[in-house]
């Protein structure tokens, strides 16, 4: 069955959406997304994505010229045209076409391009959230400004790559000899004292929506979290280790590099952490 998909203003089948060869998001990737979970039909940290987009277009000199609660009645529109009960929305905001391929920037006058649509997928009871994931590490070789969500993805699909041929889930990039972030997710290390690390936020890596809810939701429930960089070495041999995103929530990793995380199975604050997540959300 087709999706319905929301494109500059129109809520169209997908077969008829219809984008310009000259857009620059195509041409370029002059383009910044965010993906926002749906559970239960309802959005997750929806005000954390719009607030993170908006910043993203603000670095970048993007306009963006629609409201909170006009992006959240395009979502909720999409939500229930498509019967999405669970998955996510993914939007996409592009410098727009000018006419043809230039690397100058267009007049402040060139329309935006702005794409919405659905994913059905499950993410309350996705099997790696039970059975966790093996990750490999690789070099980080993104560009100098990872806090900004841009479709610059050909390095993290690099990664993914590298990891499937490794066999492997997912990957961690390393930089200067500390972990950064996974190809799509935030990392943390448990250590010994059950103590949650994970890198500070900077321009290297990505200011996760997910990842700031779970050191509230670690505040909260007496969950101590320390920011500061961590090596393979360290992941390697912690307690445990696990990841966050908008779409994985909390996923446990089960081994780094080939090497068994703990006794090989999801471990108790990485199960902690979900469970009350999961609350959270409803």
């Amino acid at each position: 069955m087709s999706r319905t998909v929301y494109l500059n203003g129109e809520y169209v089948p997908e077969e008829e959406a219809k984008i310009s060869v000259f857009d620059r998001g195509f041409l370029f990737a002059d383009a910044v997304y965010e993906v926002t979970a749906v559970v239960n039909g309802k959005l997750v940290d929806f005000a954390g994505h719009v607030a993170r987009l908006a910043r993203s277009c603000r670095e970048l000199g993007l306009p963006l010229t629609l409201s909170q609660d006009d992006l959240r009645e395009i979502h909720q529109r999409l939500i229930a045209e498509n019967g999405l009960t669970e998955g996510g929305i993914y939007l996409q905001l592009t410098r727009g076409n000018s006419g043809d391929r230039d690397f100058h920037f267009p007049s402040a006058q060139t329309p935006t391009t702005l794409v919405l649509f659905t994913q059905a997928r499950a993410v309350v009871d996705h099997p790696a959230a039970s059975k966790g994931i093996r990750v490999v590490t690789c070099p980080d070789i993104r560009w100098q400004r990872r806090d900004i969500k841009t479709v610059q993805l050909l390095a993290p699909c690099l990664a993914k790559a590298w990891a499937e041929a490794n066999g492997a889930d997912d990957a961690f990039l390393v930089e200067d000899g500390f972990i950064t972030e996974g190809s799509s997710c935030n990392c943390y290390i448990v250590t010994a004292d059950k103590t949650i690390v994970t890198r500070p936020l900077s321009n290297n890596i990505l200011h996760g929506i997910t990842r700031k809810a779970l050191f509230r939701l670690g505040e909260e429930h007496g969950i101590t979290f320390e920011e500061r960089l961590f090596t393979p070495q360290e992941a390697r041999q912690a307690s445990e280790v696990f990841i966050s995103s908008a779409t994985t929530f909390v996923w446990p990793v089960v081994s780094v590099d080939g090497q068994q995380i703990g006794d090989g199975k999801p471990g108790e604050i990485t199960k902690l952490l979900r469970r009350i997540y999961l609350e959270m959300v409803g």
